[in-house]
């Protein structure tokens, strides 16, 4: 069974990039499970630190059995949030780039008025990097400020909710075949 991993940039807990993931979880084709990362407690990157902490072995350990990743890439300051670059730094850092090379990716977002828009341009020139594959279409663009989410950042919206169905069955869809 094809698993997906979602990978959400905003670490709060009613985050509605988080909230972008759960709609994408619900609304899975059949034969398809998803799993959402935990970035909490993940420390930055630095080359000095020798041995991996338990919390990056356990998302690097989840991020390797992944046939595909989910990105919802919170935007800060018109850019990527910490979180999520930081983890596919310490992703990258594998010998072969073995975690991240080839992999299909879904990028989402909520944010504001362009519903982190300019921090899935940044993702995609990211992944060029990282040799990820990230679907053109569809885009999922969510703007968390204008009614789609309730409180505790849960998507509400039946369009978006619809959309993320969409973008999840291309990615099934992108799934090497064999």
């Amino acid at each position: 069974m094809p698993t997906f991993l979602g990978i959400a940039g905003s670490l709060r807990r009613a985050s509605t990039n988080r909230g972008l993931l759960r709609a994408a979880q619900a609304a899975l084709p059949e034969g398809v499970s998803m799993e959402i990362a935990d970035l909490t407690d993940i420390p930055f990157y630095n080359a000095d630190i020798t041995e991996k902490p338990a919390s990056v072995q356990r998302v690097l350990a989840q991020i390797g059995q992944a046939d595909a990743l989910v990105l919802a890439c919170t935007e800060y300051n018109y850019s990527l949030a910490p979180a999520l670059k930081n983890i596919l730094d310490w992703a990258s850092r594998e010998p072969h780039n073995a975690l991240l090379a080839g992999k299909p990716v879904a990028l989402m977002g909520a944010g504001g008025g362009m519903g982190s828009s300019r921090s899935q341009y940044h993702m995609r020139q990211v992944c060029v990097f990282l040799d990820l594959h990230p679907l053109n279409k569809p885009e999922v663009f969510a703007n968390a400020f204008a009614g789609a989410f309730d409180g505790e950042g849960n998507l509400v919206d039946e369009k978006l909710r619809g959309l993320v169905a969409q973008q999840m069955t291309a990615l099934k869809a992108a799934l090497p075949q064999g």
